[in-house]
């Protein structure tokens, strides 16, 4: 259902960015009818009306929608208009006939919100209709770095500022038991915890624990050891990570191990890849950079320098080179098997080092997440070359047509202007950061509901989705 609606919207774009006002309103239509039960959706269809109608100059259009966002907010749940086409020349009171192609799918979205209704309308007959909220704590790693620990909790949340973020969660908490998964994300080079709290937070709604180990050498305190010298440690640091959690008091009997999730983005992603059976070696980083540093420069030197199209270029190539040629010469195949992961997403990853042979058929479910517009790891070169090899036996999550490297991080931190890491990690003019990340996030927690609640024995708790 949703993939039509998203089809819809993304015809709606192509069409506006041609020019082509009708044809745009026609998905926008479209994909209202689909979507008058889903607040959030609701309303973003008629505010994407609104803008299609100031591009086109039609003030009736925009005055017109501003009421019906409106009512949207308020409504979408109690009583709509069935296949009304939400523009502002039609009375938003009447019902019309819902497209034939449409009509299963829309009947569908109507039982499914009238069984959420009535679940809703029971739990909170029982007295269980408190929203679980997050919490965090830190469990201390023996190589000194902290494991960063997100988990349901009915304990108020209090404003949490770290580094330049103003955050929100419940610190040390008691937790809630949620649907008895864990999801390890790996962070990408030099990150932190904190560009993904969102993630973290879409997970926890729906029941799970999310942790975070801090990969040694290659974090924001400590960002010394980048590269393959630290791919080959977050595989094992995950599942430090998971046996941190096995031996925590707090956090163990809310969980069972057997069956846990990773995500990763960047260097994370890596990490995400190996542990769905990927093999690769520091020699199949450098035979990559030999070839291709001219087109993938900043995935074999990192946020050290980029090319400016001067003479200099050359210089900074022939250096790189000598430095890769003489770092990366290993070609011992690195491979990592933890029989408790049992799915893995894999977003805007460095990919290239890997034996394609070794991807394609994934050792546990595996998610990608592509970004049309990255800069800094070129998906030609990494996701889609996994993509290529993989696919139906892996699964595209979500394509960012607009997205860039930096979409992973959310939220995104603060960019000094014109710096490497500014023109790596910015998000592209027409990337809407606010409506996209939102629904990525909830289509990562959609399939590791699928992958590692489908099989489970206790069925998922309060807090669970």
């Amino acid at each position: 259902m949703l993939e039509v609606y998203d089809e819809e919207l993304s015809m709606a774009r192509a069409a506006l960015a041609s020019g082509n006002f009708e044809v745009c309103f026609g998905h926008l239509e479209r994909a209202h009818v689909l979507s008058q039960r889903m607040t959030g959706r609701h309303t973003y269809v008629h505010w994407l009306m609104l803008v299609v109608g100031w591009r086109r100059g039609d003030w009736r259009e925009v005055v017109g929608q501003v009421p019906r966002m409106l009512a949207s907010i308020l409504f979408s749940r109690l009583w709509v208009p069935r296949g009304n086409t939400g523009r502002a020349r039609v009375s938003a009171f009447k019902p019309m006939p819902v497209p034939e192609d449409l009509r299963d799918l829309v009947a569908k979205i109507d039982a499914r919100v009238l069984v959420a209704t009535v679940l809703a309308a029971l739990c909170a007959s029982h007295g269980d209709a408190q929203a679980l909220n997050l919490a965090s704590t830190q469990l201390p790693q023996a190589d000194g770095g902290s494991t960063t620990i997100f988990y349901p909790t009915s304990a108020a949340e209090s404003a949490i500022t770290r580094g330049p973020f103003q955050l929100s969660w419940a610190a040390d908490a008691q937790p809630e038991r949620g649907n008895g998964r864990l999801v390890v994300i790996s962070h990408g080079s030099g990150g932190s915890p904190w560009v993904h709290v969102d993630l973290a937070r879409t997970l926890v709604a729906r029941g799970f624990v999310v942790a975070i180990p801090q990969h040694a050498g290659d974090n924001y305190l400590d960002p010394s050891s980048p590269g393959p010298q630290s791919w080959v440690k977050r595989p094992r640091e995950v599942s430090g990570a998971i046996d941190q959690i096995a031996n925590d008091q707090r956090l163990s009997p809310i969980l069972s191990l057997d069956a846990v999730g990773i995500f990763g983005g960047s260097a994370g992603g890596h990490t995400a890849l190996s542990m769905a059976g990927g093999e690769w070696s520091p020699a199949r980083f450098r035979d990559h950079c030999l070839r291709r540093i001219e087109e993938d420069f900043s995935s074999c030197v990192g946020f050290t320098t980029r090319l400016r199209g001067n003479w200099l270029d050359g210089i900074k190539v022939w250096l790189a080179k000598r430095i890769i040629s003489s770092r990366f010469s290993d070609d011992t195949v690195q491979r990592y098997v933890d029989p408790r992961v049992k799915a893995s997403v894999a977003m805007v990853p460095f990919a290239a080092d890997f034996d394609p042979q070794s991807l394609a058929v994934p050792s546990v479910p595996l998610g990608l997440v592509v970004a049309a517009k990255d800069v800094n790891q070129i998906p030609a070169f990494h996701v889609e070359a996994v993509r290529t090899v993989c696919e139906p036996r892996c699964q595209l999550i979500m394509e960012l047509q607009e997205g860039g490297h930096g979409a992973m991080l959310s939220p995104l931190p603060p960019l000094k202007k014109g710096s490497i890491a500014d023109h790596l990690l910015s998000d592209p003019p027409t990337f809407d950061r606010a409506e996209a990340l939102p629904r990525l996030n909830g289509r990562i927690a959609d399939f590791f509901e699928k992958t590692l609640l489908s099989n489970q024995g206790n069925p998922p708790a309060r807090g669970s989705r």
